[in-house]
């Protein structure tokens, strides 16, 4: 009797670890996935040409803003009055210019991704759908996800990117 419950015992241990090492465990960063994609790169391209023009000019701002402000800290005090004011009132309008500016920018660039992301997240679904019955993954993480693992788990990342790319 105790030889068979040892078999019996043994049984179960060996189909638990069967179906421990069936359940297949990886990482995806879709993130990752979305941005590396030739969709995400033609987007950003896109962006940028159309708000190119107005980064430029204000990173120009910024620079004389700075150059503006360094000048009133260390001379300020030496200026006439008039010089002083006119310098000032200059670099208040740049700066409501640049802050218009980048306020601008940053609009274009969230409209951008929202318009993105809306068009690329069912593709993104179907590529993950793929990906998972490709591998018979049972459980996918994210990498930030991921407290510990003592094996490398493998990562769909590149993968996923690559359908996508046929998808979008």
């Amino acid at each position: 009797m105790r030889k068979l419950t040892i078999a019996l015992c043994l049984g179960l241990l060996s189909t638990f670890a069967l179906s421990a090492q069936a359940a297949e465990v990886a990482l995806l960063d879709w993130r990752t996935a979305l941005m590396e994609s030739d969709a995400a790169q033609r987007s950003m391209g896109d962006l940028e040409s159309r708000i190119g023009g107005q980064q430029q000019e204000a990173e120009s701002l910024g620079q004389e803003l700075s150059q503006m402000q360094q000048r009133l800290q260390q001379e300020g005090e030496s200026m006439a009055e008039d010089e002083r004011q006119a310098l000032v009132e200059e670099f208040q309008q740049k700066g409501s210019r640049f802050e218009q500016l980048r306020g601008q920018i940053m609009q274009a660039q969230q409209q951008a991704e929202q318009e993105f992301l809306a068009e690329a997240e069912p593709k993104l679904k179907q590529a993950v759908d793929q990906v998972i019955t490709r591998h018979s993954v049972e459980v996918l993480v994210d990498p930030q996800g991921v407290l510990h693992s003592s094996v490398d788990l493998p990562d769909l990342t590149s993968e996923v990117t690559e359908i996508l790319n046929t998808l979008l």
